[in-house]
């Protein structure tokens, strides 16, 4: 393909130069047709077929190529073949033109252009993909843009074709009969700039926003439509109620009384959610248990001589519940009530898009944002009811230490709690259907934790499908089916970590027409808006992401976008998300991997760094892993990166930090930083870059250079 694009950019390239070189752009000026116009006119009356068809394609060839002249050739359209027959020809014409220069333009330029800047192309083609059509009708109505240009650049994007053509028939009617029947009297003609006047520019503007304006009275009119049937108060309690105490309702509260917006927030159970009381906070607090212990029974490999780690697990889970104790006032009803949210401990259901019903009071707000988080997912296997089945939510009840625990996914959470749970003692076997651990992940990735689990004890069976729980004589068993064959794997505890489910039910949403995608989570636009334009949503009941500073990230928008968005509202962009799973080492991403890279078709170049090479990481015993840094091929913009190593998601910021604000691998290189740390690593994996892409002509040069210095 790229073979084919050169041969055809040489060929325009020749016929193009041949244009200029050839004097033939001299024939057209607006003299020149004046001068010849009896003549052109002579000869249409002869043989009127044959000098439409040559001029038809002409005109395409013209446009097509991006020569200059198209505007005189529509001048002499109109002399020619009067307005009528004028505006026929050189529209179909030079549409077809336009579109014939957009095809080239895409075929050349784009996949070339999307390789090396896919993020700023991405942002442009969601703007494409919702209004394309508007924006061409827009550009296409201003003669102030130039028509060539349009064609290029269109065809940089993702507009289809059909779409192009269409709006470019219709768009440019207007000026083409302006100019078609200024061709008229082309004799009399002194400049292409008397054509069009100050007015007729003030007139194609307005003309050009109409479709904005239609825009805005049909979005207006489906608004109208979708509060049918509902009767709006003329007054209301809050500016927001917030429906959900996580961390993206919290946040969300926090934002919106920051700005002295009266604001409400209900939370049926507990505050701070599912991260402070049965996720993010529990699960690090009981790693953290567990890499004691596993320091403990390591601690040989310095020289240090220690028994078998006595685990006393009932004390383990009293740390845990104490790191949620201390974390508690944070997220407590006595601080969002002294930063002036009015909070309420009840269930909350819709009533209306301005209505929440909350124990036996109703509240009204002119926008309500729904944050009621998500839960585990339990599969639905035969026998799996009434069996010791654990979840992120009830794992925390526990008092005494699965002997046998069997743990049904191998995401992030799934790898954490096996190691976490085979490093305090438990015999634990981990399961996942498909065929590598954390599947989103590079595969390298996958097989180094698979490796990693299984030096602590863990039997790790990918590739394994669930079919049901038995319960018999042999006690508690999980059978699952293996390459073909039937394992039993009996267990005292069965861990379920199969992702996790929107909370959408009993709030209401049906009566309102708010609809949920097939992943369950709530049918938003980009900006985090239902159906409803007053109903938001964010964190994991709006999706994609199941991390807390994703949903930190939505809450930020939604409440902006709740209270000023009627001024300015943003799209929430999830270019630069980090995500870490905490298993030891730690795997830490930002931005693509390879995986994804290749889906998607995006052209890189791989850096990487084993953290073997790290002082810091051979100091402290810890030399596995590596960093992984995806670029733009030839340059040093950060496409993504991976960091498979200690504490990987402590220096996993330099390179989001990097990335959001468009710092290059030859800026961390510039940067000093202390030595000897682990994050000194991403100095040195920009070193690796630079190393591979040293000017060699240069220092070949420069050899040369010091040679004769040296007088050899």
């Amino acid at each position: 393909m790229t073979r084919q694009r050169l041969i055809i950019a040489a060929l325009l390239l020749i016929v193009i130069s041949a244009f200029f070189i050839s004097g033939a752009h001299q024939w057209f000026t607006l003299e020149t047709l004046k001068a010849y116009q009896s003549d052109f006119q002579t000869a249409f009356n002869q043989n009127p077929w044959q000098v439409a068809g040559i001029f038809f394609a002409v005109y395409i060839v013209m446009t097509a190529l991006s020569l200059p002249g198209a505007t005189l050739l529509t001048l002499l359209g109109g002399a020619l073949f009067g307005f009528s027959w004028g505006l026929l020809i050189i529209s179909f014409a030079s549409t077809l033109g336009a579109t014939l220069a957009f095809v080239l333009s895409r075929f050349l330029f784009r996949q070339p252009i999307e390789k090396r800047f896919p993020s700023q192309l991405e942002a442009v083609n969601r703007g494409v993909e919702r209004e394309g059509a508007f924006y061409l009708f827009m550009l296409r109505l201003v003669p102030v843009f130039p028509f060539f240009l349009i064609n290029l650049v269109m065809g940089l994007t993702r507009i289809k074709t059909v779409t192009f053509y269409w709006v470019s028939q219709l768009a440019m009617l207007p000026g083409t009969a302006v100019f078609v029947n200024a061709g008229g009297q082309l004799g009399e003609l002194e400049s292409l700039g008397s054509i069009v006047s100050p007015m007729l520019l003030a007139s194609f503007a307005l003309l050009a926003v109409f479709p904005w304006i239609a825009r805005r009275i049909v979005l207006l009119v489906q608004r109208r439509n979708a509060y049918q049937g509902f009767t709006r108060p003329k007054r209301f309690d809050y500016d927001i109620v917030v429906i959900g105490g996580g961390s993206a309702g919290l946040v969300t509260s926090y934002i919106a009384s920051a700005v002295k917006a009266k604001v409400a927030l209900v939370e049926k159970h507990k505050m701070g959610g599912d991260c402070l009381n049965t996720g993010c906070v529990p699960s690090k607090a009981l790693i953290r248990a567990a890499r004691a212990a596993h320091e403990v029974r390591t601690a040989q490999r310095f020289g240090v001589t220690a028994s078998e780690p006595k685990i006393d697990f009932a004390k383990v889970m009293e740390h845990v519940k104490q790191a949620i104790k201390d974390i508690e006032p944070h997220d407590s009803v006595e601080r969002y009530s002294n930063l002036g949210v009015e909070v309420y401990q009840d269930h909350a259901t819709l009533l209306s898009p301005w209505e929440v019903q909350v124990g036996d009071k109703t509240l009204t707000a002119r926008h309500i944002v729904l944050a009621t988080g998500a839960r585990p997912r339990v599969p639905s296997l035969p026998g799996i009811e009434g069996a010791p089945v654990l979840t992120s939510e009830n794992l925390w009840s526990l008092t005494e230490l699965p002997k046998r625990l069997v743990v049904l996914g191998g995401g992030a959470i799934g790898c954490e709690l096996s190691q976490s749970f085979a490093r305090l003692g438990s015999q634990v076997t981990l399961v996942e259907g498909l065929p590598q651990l954390l599947n989103r992940e590079d595969s390298e990735v996958g097989v180094l934790i698979e490796s990693t689990l299984a030096g602590e004890g863990v039997t790790v069976i990918t590739d394994a499908k669930a079919l049901e729980v038995l319960n018999d004589e042999a006690g508690y068993q999980l059978v699952v089916e293996h390459y073909g064959e039937r394992m039993l794997l009996p267990f005292d505890y069965l861990l379920v970590s199969a992702g996790r489910q929107a909370n959408v039910e009993g709030l209401g949403l049906e009566a309102l027409g708010i609809t949920t995608t097939q992943a369950g989570t709530l049918e938003l636009n980009e900006r985090l808006q239902t159906r409803l334009p007053n109903i938001w949503a964010c964190g994991d009941l709006a999706g994609p992401y199941q991390l807390t500073h994703a949903a930190a990230h939505q809450a930020w928008h939604a409440a902006v976008n709740a209270l000023f968005g009627e001024l300015k509202s943003f799209a929430v962009d999830y270019r630069y998300m980090p995500a870490v799973t905490y298993v030891q080492p730690e795997v830490a991403r930002v931005g693509f991997n390879e995986k994804e890279a290749k889906a998607k078709g995006i052209e890189y170049e791989v850096t990487r760094y084993n953290m073997s090479e790290s002082d810091r990481a051979i100091a402290e015993g810890s030399p596995q892993g590596f960093i992984k840094v995806l670029t733009v091929p030839g340059k040093d913009k950060i496409l993504g990166v991976t960091i498979v190593a200690e504490s990987a998601g402590e220096w996993l910021g330099e390179f989001t930090i990097a990335m959001k604000h468009g710092l290059g691998l030859n800026k961390l290189l510039g940067t000093i930083h202390p030595y000897p740390t682990l994050g000194e690593a991403a100095k040195a994996t920009a070193g690796v870059w630079k190393n591979a892409h040293k000017p060699e002509h240069v220092l070949a040069l420069l050899k040369r250079y010091f040679s004769w210095l040296r007088g050899a």
